[in-house]
């Protein structure tokens, strides 16, 4: 099925509302009314520049690519340019891509994209790597007044190799989430990695990010799951040695995770794979308070339970979700849903120590109903944000993490930063997603109704208030979305002058000339001239 290029996911496809006029009546009262947001009908009503590469230098990259494997084409060019936040969203919308990406090319192995880079560095060409396209912090953005290439790894998609002793599996960087799940379950195994955006994105493109998936606290986040890494980079190649530990000094797979494109292309990785879970259990419950949850939350994890999922939504969002739902009105508590995943008898052990601690703070057992209905649309919630678009609402998520000792209070300064940002006029909840035994994290969603005329400064207003608010209040500037531009300027903020320092070290080492994904996490070099 074609996929949407002014949205989320499928053409045709779109989030199914129990009560649709209960949920409106909900959203107008909350933000004051809405509107709509009007939209192109077709990518061919975009009006791109013409490519500034010119002929000699496309000749000279078709080359390793073959006549088929790159693009010129405007519509090809247009859904390579943006990603899908909501700054790209609504400029895709209008048919605004100002600087759009000179063409594509589609690689079909490593001999290729070594080849290609080589072409790039030499014409100082910026090269721009693409997974799934789902990046929605600017991260696919191109960035500066240089032709830009961007480098689609769709082909790369192969499963290498499964070593069912040691657990592991090497697959190129291309491959998408449901992809690499039905190869591994063939085999009894998971990679256990499923972010929201999993339907969609690449392999490579969560490890550029240091993605979380929704069952991290069982599984880890993407970087744990990492044994070994192979990287490109003008000129040259790092292969990170897939063992299971090692003293070597800095651990290069670690510095690759999270590097964004900007040194080089990931291009394959070997990943630690889990069992076929035998059976699962999740269940609902609702705690009088968020506080009151976040708590329990702690305690859990602080007695060491690996839960397959802990989701606790806080009141705000509690309130949204029934109105959503169709569920009972006017509930201001926090629900959280919990659920053990494993072997049958593992599974009944957890629960028989996780049930007291819930208890003990005032949880409410609901059944199994809310974790099925949240398994069932885990993926789908995207498709809700067009439906919000379509009628003139800004919808946008921010995420961050930070201590147990500092959750709270984060938590309320964040949200409090981005309701004056929205002049008192809009809805700002929260949910509990990643827990670890010393902190978890917090994943914001924003509503308003869209200032006309004025949308993304509107944006940019909130989105600069919450990352004061995170940095400032001792929250990690990114959780799992990565930094891409949107969170760029609060890197020296964060990590310190001696911390930026390294990172542009770095980049200089593997790309002198500046031309790996310009503009995004960190400058140095010619690229610093070039943006």
């Amino acid at each position: 099925m074609p996929m949407k290029w002014w949205g989320w996911g499928e053409e045709g496809k779109t989030f199914a509302l129990p009560e649709p006029e209960r949920f409106w009546e909900f959203v107008r009262s909350r933000l004051g009314g809405t509107g709509v947001s009007e939209r192109i009908e077709s990518l061919e009503r975009i009006a791109l520049r013409p490519s500034r590469l010119a002929a000699k230098v496309l000749q000279a990259l078709r080359r390793p690519a073959g006549k088929e494997g790159l693009s010129t084409d405007d519509p090809q060019r247009a859904v390579h340019s943006l990603g899908k936040g909501y700054r790209d969203l609504l400029r895709i919308r209008r048919g605004e891509i100002p600087n759009p990406t000179d063409a594509v090319i589609y690689p079909e192995g490593e001999e290729q994209v070594a080849a290609i880079l080589e072409e790039a560095a030499e014409r100082g060409v910026a090269v721009i790597p693409f997974g799934g396209g789902t990046s929605v912090v600017g991260g696919l953005e191109p960035v500066g007044e240089g032709p830009t290439l961007t480098l689609d790894l769709r082909q790369m998609n192969r499963v290498l190799r499964l070593d069912p002793v040691a657990r592991t599996a090497t697959v190129e960087a291309g491959i998408l989430g449901p992809a690499l799940e039905a190869r591994l379950k063939a085999e009894g195994f998971t990679l256990g990695h499923f972010p929201q955006s999993f339907e969609y994105s690449s392999l490579g493109g969560w490890i550029a990010t240091r993605s979380a998936g929704q069952n991290s606290t069982l599984y880890g986040k993407i970087e744990e799951r990492v044994q070994g890494v192979r990287l490109l980079f003008p000129g040259g190649a790092i292969t990170t040695p897939p063992v299971p530990a090692a003293a070597a000094g800095p651990d290069l797979t670690q510095l690759i995770a999270g590097s964004e494109g900007v040194l080089g292309v990931i291009t394959q990785a070997t990943v630690r794979l889990s069992p076929l879970p035998a059976a699962s259990d999740y269940r609902g419950y609702l705690f009088p308070s968020f506080e009151a949850g976040v708590t329990a939350a702690r305690e859990v994890m602080q007695s060491e339970l690996r839960p397959a999922i802990l989701r606790l939504s806080d009141e705000a969002e509690t309130e949204v979700n029934i109105a959503m739902q169709g569920g009972p009105e006017g509930v201001r508590a926090g629900l959280l849903i919990v659920g053990f995943a494993g072997e049958e008898e593992q599974v009944r052990a957890d629960w028989q120590r996780a049930e007291p601690i819930l208890a003990r703070h005032e949880g409410q057992p609901l059944g199994s109903g809310p974790g099925e209905a949240w398994q069932r649309s885990r993926f789908e919630l995207p498709y809700l944000r067009d439906t919000l678009l379509d009628h003139g609402i800004m919808v946008d998520t921010l995420e961050t993490a930070t201590t147990w000792d500092r959750y709270l209070g984060l938590h309320q300064r964040v949200q409090e930063a981005m309701a004056e940002a929205m002049d008192k006029r809009g809805i700002v909840m929260a949910h509990l997603s990643h827990s670890y035994p010393d902190g978890a994290s917090i994943y914001y969603t924003f509503l308003a109704r869209q200032s006309e005329g004025r949308e993304l400064e509107q944006w940019q207003r909130v989105k600069d208030a919450a990352s004061e608010a995170i940095v400032s209040g001792g929250g990690a500037l990114s959780h799992h979305h990565g930094i891409g531009t949107d969170h760029r300027p609060w890197m020296s903020a964060y990590l310190g002058s001696g911390g930026v320092r390294v990172l542009a070290a770095l980049k200089e080492a593997l790309d002198p000339r500046g031309i790996m994904n310009p503009g995004k996490l960190v400058a140095s070099g010619e690229e610093s001239e070039r943006v």
